[in-house]
Order: C-alpha cells, then sequence, then structure tokens
C-alpha cells in the first residue's frame, strides 16, 4: 500500500494504528482463506506495535500457522518500506473460522 500523509497519517505523520490493523487482518484473512475457501471470520484478533510506521508503502504478509478444520492459525508482519529498504513494524496472531 502506498503512503498517502493527507488520509493515512495520525497526528504524529505515522501510520495510523487503525490502517496497520486493517492491512494485517486482511492479509491474515487471505492466508487462512487459501485453506479455508474465501468465506474466513476472524474470532480473535492481536497486533503489536514494534516501531513507527514511517514508509514510501508498507508490505503486508499473512501466513497460516496450523490450519484446523473449525479454526485456522494465522499470523501476519507488516513492513514499512523507505529508500529501498524494508523495516518489519508490526506483527500480528489471529484465529480465524470458515463462515460456511
Amino acid at each position: 500500500m502506498a503512503w498517502r500523509p493527507e488520509d493515512m497519517g495520525q497526528y504524529s505523520g505515522f501510520l495510523h494504528s487503525g490502517m496497520i490493523a486493517a492491512l494485517l487482518d486482511t492479509a491474515c484473512g487471505f492466508a487462512a482463506a487459501t485453506i479455508a475457501g474465501w468465506s474466513v471470520l476472524a474470532s480473535q484478533f492481536s497486533v503489536n506495535c514494534l516501531a513507527p510506521a514511517v514508509g514510501d508503502e508498507f508490505v503486508a504478509i499473512g501466513r497460516v500457522v496450523k490450519p484446523g478444520r473449525k479454526q485456522i492459525f494465522s499470523s501476519g508482519e507488516l513492513h514499512a518500506v523507505r529508500n529501498g529498504a524494508s523495516k518489519l513494524v508490526a506483527t500480528a496472531t489471529t484465529l480465524l473460522v470458515p463462515a460456511g
């Protein structure tokens, strides 16, 4: 996601934590969807902000940690990319359930 300070920043000029959570939730949801199909719901979600999210663009990565029949555990990372260098700025863990 490309950085747009006019509508994505919080008062200090960093990416807003709500945007961080949304990106990580989406990445983890897509990862879980590869196991359960496209219909999954988050039943638990936790975000850890590790550093100020400052960058020209942001890359969210989700992966399935443990698939199950009724629950899918996934994790995510958000990286800020600035001047070609990537920095880990947030992590997430999620528990998702198939909705269908």
